[in-house]
């Protein structure tokens, strides 16, 4: 049984019953994430690809999660065995225990047997047996007992004393009663797979091209590594270098997160929902997961056939391999689509459509970037007790680095969290181990904080509450397809020029390496990393990405946008970051419109109408034509866009005296920054919440009299509500998180009288402060007297 029904009482007894000798016998079905009401039980995706199936996750971290509850209706009345596919998730590594224990409940009785003590890998465990005294519906439960993530992908019921569960997915299919013909939709211009920044970025920007648009996102909502689930905040310049308009759609859904890891509501996944849903050229499919492709032979891309096979190396050999259709599940009511389309765009991060298609690729088993599960606890007002977990990594304080206490707002207070480097899997099967990638990580994250509650510190920790821990993994690397050009970190070093250099990567080349202190515990798969940034990146203006990196080398008409496009396991440490893939998106919805007008293929936009193509990314972000042959609106408000050439200020340009933040005397730890758009001068400086960290922007006026003395920074919603400012002896309290309200973004801070060739300070602090402390500029006008 497939749906899942409403819940209504049934009477179910335990007690002896004889059934009748003429009753057939009758298998019944239930698929775990079809369940009607999943309480505390999440969808899990992750695997599909390896263990063939979603499904329900106990996450509780130590709290066993609600029941989650749905109805089977039986046809028939006898003795059932039960089967129930799950597994014990830490015997791959014969841990002690076995965290994810739970029971199955039919009509409020309760099977003895309990699940998830057993077994590696997925498998059919027999549960018992269950008496139908009569046929209809029957309540299932699910009853989670740990909070330590048990998992149920599906349950069966059997009165056949012969039947065996299904050993493949095709059975799988037969005994869920699912059609055999998998339905199809209508054709779209543009199939995008994959809903994180660079899907959207993919699906908005072809949408407004006039494209009709499918979206396929394999996860309830919208973001990727940017959304709740997984809580890393957008990274990557937008708006700036050759094509200053690149990145405006982006920044309609960026985050504002001021943690990473942070609160929920930060990654705004219902306002991304919401700006996709509004195009009335995308349809939205949620909860949908990419298993497979079909494939067709097309036409030659030219005119001129001929010259299509006299040049192989140019066009490639044979007739172009195109994607007809992918299929996609949908994983909470196991059917299947076949989603139909001209061009497709592969976001999925994976590489998973090129993959099914036949796409060349490359991806690294050992030594790729790894998988992280970020996680925070904050102090609560009385000790919060915690169970013991044998099974986790033996850790002891010393093992891991202590969480770092961040300031999350003035009235929730300090809370910490484990960041990024909680990562693992770098010499893991990028795909086929995903799944106990995750499962180590949490296995890490548990051990530190029973190492942290249960150990020798126990006293300092009895506060401790574990907050959050990120079910879903935000994985960095695994396959890589394969387009025109291959981008190498040395093209980005050497700022190799390519005629179609466009989305701009600002992002250090930033690869992951085992951090050597913590891995000698754990040397088969460390579990906290080190981040090694390369140079030569223009963090400022950003080094061009080319077009051909973004379309495969030998699927004619997929597109690639994400961490899965043409790039070297070197050049991925730049290119990987949210808002940059996002641009990737836009630049592929473009090139999408000019496949379909102009007749031709991905690299045929490359080819012959690179022009064209570079003329749409002049055009603004929020630009639309309702259909592909109605020309190209640009609302009225429309992004302004900034002079040529200009995303900073430039000093000499200001009146006054100007005074940047690179002449500035420091203390404490200061970070450049360039991500924020009208700074002033090379760069603008941050540091840490209620650190010790000060600037001090050192002047003298070469004329007795009075000015107006200015500061300016960049506002985000990670700053500070109340940095404090002296200058002229008058101390002042700024609020970083809003914008100057004087020229060019300054903020004035009054008149004061100077005298000529005195010595005079501005000084900012970070001590006491709420958030970031941001120094960019000072300014001083003279006032007439």
């Amino acid at each position: 049984m497939k749906f899942p029904l409403p819940l209504s009482p049934l009477l179910l007894t335990m007690a002896a019953f004889v059934p009748c000798p003429a009753a057939r016998a009758e298998t019944v079905l239930l698929e775990a994430e079809g369940f009607a009401v999943p309480g505390g039980w999440i969808l899990d995706t992750q695997a599909i690809d390896s263990m063939g199936s979603p499904y329900l996750l106990a996450h509780g971290l130590g709290q066993p999660v609600k029941n989650a509850e749905t109805s089977a209706q039986f046809s028939t009345t006898g003795i059932f065995k039960v089967w129930v596919r799950t597994k014990d998730w830490v015997a791959p590594w014969k841990a002690e225990g076995a965290p994810g224990k739970f029971q199955v409940s039919f009509n409020g009785q309760t099977l003895e047997h309990v699940f998830g003590t057993t077994g590696a890998e997925w498998h059919w465990e027999p549960g018992g047996e269950v008496i139908v005294a009569n046929s209809g519906e029957i309540r299932v439960e699910l009853k989670d007992l740990t909070g330590f993530d048990g998992r149920c992908d599906a349950l069966i019921f059997s009165s056949d004393p012969d039947f065996t569960p299904p050993a493949t997915q095709a059975e799988r299919r037969v005994l869920a009663g699912l059609p055999e013909r998998i339905p199809q939709t209508k054709e779209y211009d543009l199939v995008v797979c994959g809903g994180g920044y660079a899907g959207m970025g993919a699906a908005l920007s072809a949408a407004r091209q006039g494209l009709k648009v499918a979206l396929l996102q394999n996860r309830p909502v919208l973001g990727g590594n940017g959304s709740s689930e997984v809580r890393v905040w957008a990274q990557g310049g937008t708006r700036r270098g050759l094509y200053p308009r690149l990145g405006e759609i982006v920044e309609e859904f960026a985050d504002k997160a001021t943690n990473s890891p942070g609160q929920a509501d930060e990654f705004g996944d219902a306002a991304k929902e919401k700006l996709v849903r509004s195009e009335k050229n995308i349809d939205l499919f949620l909860n949908h997961h990419v298993w497979a492709v079909e494939m067709i032979e097309g036409n030659p891309p030219i005119l001129n056939e001929e010259e299509y096979f006299r040049t192989p190396d140019v066009y490639g050999r044979g007739r172009p391999k195109l994607i007809d259709s992918v299929t996609a599940l949908d994983v909470l009511t196991g059917l299947e689509h076949r989603f139909r389309g001209k061009f497709f765009v592969d976001a999925t991060g994976h590489g998973t459509v090129g993959d099914l298609a036949g796409a060349k690729f490359s991806m690294l088993e050992k030594g790729h970037l790894g998988m992280s599960n970020m996680w925070f606890w904050q102090d609560a007002a009385q000790p919060k007790p915690w169970k013991a977990t044998p099974w986790a990594l033996p850790l002891a304080m010393g093992d891991f680095p202590i969480t770092v206490a961040s300031q999350k707002t003035a009235e929730d207070g300090k809370f910490h969290k484990g960041e990024w480097f909680w990562e693992s899997g770098f010499d893991k099967h990028p795909i086929r181990d995903l799944e106990t990638m995750r499962d180590w990580n949490l296995r890490a994250v548990f051990g530190a904080f029973s190492a942290m509650k249960l150990g020798p510190q126990a006293e300092k920790y009895a506060k401790a509450d574990l907050q959050w821990v990120a079910s879903v993994g935000g994985t960095r690397e695994s396959r890589l397809l394969e387009g025109d050009v291959i981008l190498s970190s040395e093209d980005i070093v050497s700022g190799k020029p390519y005629p179609d250099g466009c989305v701009p990567t600002t992002w250090d080349l930033d690869l992951h390496y085992p951090k050597e202190q913590y891995a000698k515990k754990f040397p088969d798969n460390p579990f906290i990393s080190r981040a090694h940034f390369g140079q030569g990146v223009d963090r400022k203006n950003g080094y061009p990405i080319p077009y051909r990196c973004f379309y495969s080398k030998n699927i004619d008409n997929l597109f690639m946008a994400g961490r899965n496009i043409s790039v070297t396991h070197g050049a991925l440490g730049t290119t990987r970051v949210m808002r940059t893939c996002g641009m990737m998106g836009e630049v592929v919805g473009k090139a999408a419109y000019l496949c379909l007008t102009q007749n031709t293929s991905p690299r045929g936009v490359y080819q012959s109408h690179l022009d064209l193509l570079k003329k749409l990314f002049q055009e603004p972000g929020a630009a639309r034509r309702e259909t592909l042959t109605a020309p190209l609106i640009v609302p009225p408000d429309a992004v302004k866009l900034l002079p040529p050439g200009m995303k900073y200020l430039d000093p000499a340009t200001l009146p006054g005296i100007v005074i940047d933040d690179s002449t500035a005397k420091l203390t404490g730890k200061w970070t450049e920054g360039t991500n924020l758009p009208d700074y002033v001068g090379k760069h603008y400086l941050y540091a840490t919440a209620d650190s010790d960290a000060e600037a001090r922007f050192e002047f003298a006026v070469p004329e007795s009299g009075n000015y107006e003395v200015r500061v300016a920074w960049q506002p985000h919603p990670n700053r500070s509500t109340h940095t404090r400012c002296e200058v002229a002896g008058a101390i002042h309290e700024l609020n970083q998180r809003e914008a100057g309200k004087a020229e060019h973004g300054f903020t004035s801070l009054g008149v004061f009288p100077f005298k000529a060739g005195q010595s005079e300070s501005l000084t900012l602090r970070a001590k006491g402060s709420d958030g970031f402390v941001h120094a960019d500029a000072i300014q001083l006008l003279r006032v007439a007297e």
